[in-house]
């Protein structure tokens, strides 16, 4: 316990151990995620019998769990150890999946589906506290002038390994579904059980990771604390921008798996390899868009990711018009790509725009707000979707244009809209609100659009750089002299800047004179 207490002070040397550390951490967790929801989650369920409600509620109860934030943000201020209790609570967290792995093994189907969303309530509650804990942690540990640098080489990394192991796993279950004595849920148990193994080995890195002192502000109450953000004008728009967000993409998102498996008829190693693709372009993208974050602003980004991603739910609704047709999985390729790229963008700049606007001090209140009021949106729209979809199955809104002559006829279907189809639509007229609502938010460092554009494309052409192995191997030790060169630079670009300034004035005064 003494050897996980905080530090006073740290060196220059623990911080760049730690960053390395929370990098490594980075990749196992997101492994152990991979391989324990999304797809392979929804296609669990669905071997046991589970019906679209029930797919709602599995995607409801994690973001609703997050909830469990505000007694977490109280165990914190009491105990203050925040890396005991990360460890403690992933630990905790990650052994459950061991034992969601063996439901198949002893249980009926429809008692399993009732097991499953127990233990997965109890994991994602353990889980929320983890969350509360890290992040608040990870304020006080990562300095502010490269938060969209670390996360993006943290969510390079993280996403590359996921992406090999996601490949290997429907390869296996391509495999172990392939003879037809064995039952195919039991595949699905045994993903879980390597991803819950991977993630209990990833709490090691968080066990060497030093966690800096909380800062102390004595006589607040926690209800105060749990309400101090509101008065903060600037950080409310940002949670009305996250809440609408969060409620647009939840609504559909959970439904994609199932309208590929059961709508379009993909089998599931399909489903998987285009996922794959996606998160490729994910990897891809994460240095353009995390220099850009740092460059201008994490705002910037979600004005061009945000509308690109809200692009690809009204894009699927053109896969079929109203059966699979020739273009259907060239179609599915380019909304993955699409949807792969603003990924990266929106995950990146949603996350540290909130570590940025949270005040040193406050961190753990803002940032449970935000967890707070997202949960509150990404569990109540899965359930919402959940009820409706099975009561649009029978709708249909269809839009052609026909000609007509006396020797022909020609019909186009330009608009056919049934079942998911609809949730797609309301996904995306939701997500252009929460975009709009993303204006009333200001940040440090953002910029006019017409400057943001050009450099945009600009900082495109060093993501030839990411694919050397050099550059591999650098993202996995982050170097804390980088920093003080960069701010050395910028400080000589301040000082050129002002001179030619003078330089300037001085020619004026000379032409006036």
């Amino acid at each position: 316990m003494n050897s996980l207490s905080p530090s006073p002070k740290l060196s220059k040397d623990e911080v760049e151990q730690g960053l390395s550390n929370i990098i490594f951490d980075g990749i196992t967790t997101h492994t152990f995620v991979t391989l324990t929801s999304g797809i392979f989650l929804i296609a669990f369920a669905l071997e046991l019998g589970a019906p679209n409600i029930v797919i709602g509620l599995l995607a409801a109860i994690p973001p609703l769990a997050e909830l469990v934030q505000i007694p977490a943000v109280g165990l914190i201020e009491k105990f203050r150890n925040r890396r005991f209790i990360t460890i403690v609570t992933s630990v905790m967290s990650r052994g459950l999946w061991i034992i969601i792995a063996v439901i198949p093994f002893l249980f009926s189907q429809q008692i399993g589906i009732y097991c499953l969303i127990c233990f997965l309530f109890l994991y994602s509650c353990i889980s929320s506290v983890k969350h509360c804990c890290w992040k608040s942690w990870m304020k006080d540990l990562i300095p502010d002038e490269i938060l969209g640098l670390f996360f993006s080489r943290r969510m390079a990394l993280s996403f590359a390994l996921a992406t090999v192991l996601s490949l290997c796993a429907s390869f296996f279950l391509n495999i172990w579904q392939s003879d037809s004595l064995r039952t195919p849920v039991y595949g699905y148990s045994f993903i879980f059980l390597a991803g819950s193994l991977i993630g209990l080995a990833g709490t090691y890195f968080l066990i060497k990771t030093p966690e800096p002192r909380m800062i102390t502000t004595p006589g607040i109450p926690l209800r105060q604390r749990l309400t101090e953000w509101y008065s903060d004008t600037n950080f409310r728009n940002l949670i009305i921008f996250l809440s609408l967000w969060s409620f647009a993409v939840n609504l559909a998102a959970p439904f994609m798996t199932v309208y590929l498996l059961t709508r379009l008829s993909l089998d599931i190693t399909i489903v998987i390899l285009l996922s794959i693709v996606s998160q490729i372009c994910s990897i891809m993208s994460f240095p353009l868009w995390g220099s850009i974050t740092d460059r201008f602003s994490n705002k910037s980004v979600l004005s061009i990711a945000g509308p690109l991603f809200l692009l690809c739910f009204l894009a699927l609704t053109f896969t079929n018009l109203p059966e699979p047709h020739a273009v259907t999985f060239p179609l599915l390729l380019i909304i993955h790509i699409i949807m792969g790229v603003s990924t990266a963008g929106v995950t990146l700049a949603a996350g540290n725009i909130g570590l940025k606007l949270a005040p040193k001090g406050s961190a753990t209140s803002y940032l449970a707000g935000i967890s707070i009021f997202t949960a509150l949106a990404a569990g109540i729209s899965p359930i919402i979707g959940g009820y409706f979809v099975d009561h649009l199955a029978e709708c249909e809104l269809s839009w052609n244009l026909t000609w007509r002559s006396p020797n022909l006829q020609i019909t186009i279907p330009t608009l056919h809209l049934q079942h998911w189809d609809f949730f797609f639509v309301f996904a995306f007229l939701i997500g252009l609100y929460s975009i709009h609502r993303l204006s009333y938010v200001q940040e440090q460092g953002e910029v006019d659009e017409p400057i943001f554009i050009p450099s945009l494309i600009a900082y495109g052409r060093d993501m030839r750089n990411f694919s050397t192995a050099g550059g591999i191997r650098n993202l996995l030790r982050f170097p804390m002299n980088d920093i003080d060169i960069q701010s050395d630079n910028n400080a000589l670009q301040c000082r050129l800047g002002q001179n030619l300034q003078e330089v300037a004035d001085d020619d004026r005064k000379t032409g006036k004179r």
